[in-house]
C-alpha cells in the first residue's frame, strides 16, 4: 500500500487487531475508517447495522486458515467430546461450524472455546485445548506439534467459502471518495503483481519483509501464506462485487444464531 499517501495525500496509519470482531468495533465507533474482516464478522456488521460497506475484496481464504488438532486425535470422529478453540464470530468460526456439520458432527458433541489467536496459542501450549481453528501467524505455531485435520480450502470445496474483504465506512466514503478509490487502486496493483507471476512475486525479499511485519508471520512463512488464499483480478473483483459477495451475507448472517448452541470460554473476542 505504499502508493496510497501518493496518490491521495492521505497520512496512513496502520493498526494490528486480533481478530475481525475487534476491527467492526473499531470501525463502529470512527476509532479507525477502512479495515480488513472476514465475511462472518461482516454479516455480523451488516445485521448490527454498522455504517460500512465493502469496496474491495482482499482474498478468497484457504489453507492460510486451518483446524489444527492434537496430535492423538486422528480422525473428524474423535473430536466428539473434545475442546476446540476458535474466535467468535470469525471465518474460522463458520469454517468449524461448517466443518462439524459436514462430518455429521452437532456442536453440543465438542466443547468450543471462544478464544483470540494469542490465548489459543497459549492454551495450546498449556494442554487446555485439543484443536483450534485459526490463522496465521497462530495456526504455524500450533502445526509445529499438532496436524491439520482440514482447512478453509477444503471447507470452500464442501460449499462453505470465506471471504476477507476490505470496508469503509460510509461517511468516510462519502466525504473522501478520492481515498477509497486509491486504496483500491493501490491494493489492486499490489495483488496483480503476484498474480501475474506468483514465484518471482515471492523472491522479492522487501515484499516478504512488509507481509510479515503486517501479518506478524516470520519471513520464512510468508510465501505458505500468500499461497494459502485465491487473489482476484479487477475484473474478477468487479464480477465478484455486483453480485455473488451480497449473496453471501445470507449464508454467514447465520452465524451468530448457531454460535449460541457452543460453550463460550473465558476470552475477550
Amino acid at each position: 500500500m505504499t502508493l496510497l499517501p501518493k496518490d491521495s495525500g492521505a497520512k496512513v496509519e496502520w493498526r494490528k487487531f486480533d481478530s475481525g470482531a475487534s476491527v467492526v468495533r473499531a470501525l463502529a465507533s470512527g476509532d479507525v475508517q477502512i479495515g480488513n474482516i472476514g465475511s462472518s464478522p461482516l454479516a455480523v456488521a451488516a445485521s448490527q447495522n454498522v455504517p460500512i460497506e465493502v469496496f474491495l475484496l482482499a482474498s478468497q481464504l484457504g489453507n492460510s486458515e486451518a483446524l489444527v488438532v492434537k496430535k492423538a486425535i486422528k480422525t473428524p470422529q474423535d473430536l466428539i467430546g473434545k475442546r476446540i478453540a476458535v474466535p467468535f464470530i470469525s471465518t474460522t468460526h463458520y469454517s468449524l461450524l461448517a466443518s462439524l456439520k459436514h462430518w455429521g458432527i452437532k456442536p453440543d458433541q465438542v466443547q468450543i472455546l471462544n478464544l483470540q489467536p494469542p490465548a489459543i496459542i497459549a492454551a495450546w501450549q498449556r494442554g487446555d485445548i485439543d484443536a483450534a481453528y485459526v490463522w496465521a501467524p497462530a495456526v504455524n505455531e500450533l502445526e509445529k506439534d499438532g496436524n491439520v485435520l482440514t482447512d478453509s480450502a477444503q471447507v470452500g470445496k464442501w460449499g462453505s467459502p470465506t471471504l476477507d474483504v476490505w470496508v469503509v465506512r460510509k461517511d468516510f466514503a462519502e466525504k473522501h471518495p478520492d481515498v477509497v478509490t486509491a486504496f483500491a487502486r493501490s491494493a489492486i496493483a499490489a495483488q496483480k503483481g503476484y498474480i501475474d507471476n506468483p514465484e518471482q512475486w515471492l523472491k522479492q525479499p522487501d515484499n516478504l519483509s512488509k507481509l510479515s511485519r503486517l501479518s506478524g508471520v516470520p519471513e520464512t512463512d510468508v510465501p505458505g501464506l500468500v499461497k494459502g488464499n485465491t487473489y482476484l483480478t479487477a475484473k474478477q473483483q468487479v464480477e465478484q462485487l455486483s453480485g455473488p459477495v451480497n449473496k453471501s451475507y445470507r449464508r454467514y448472517s447465520a452465524l451468530p444464531e448457531r454460535a449460541g448452541q457452543s460453550t463460550c470460554g473465558s476470552s475477550r473476542l
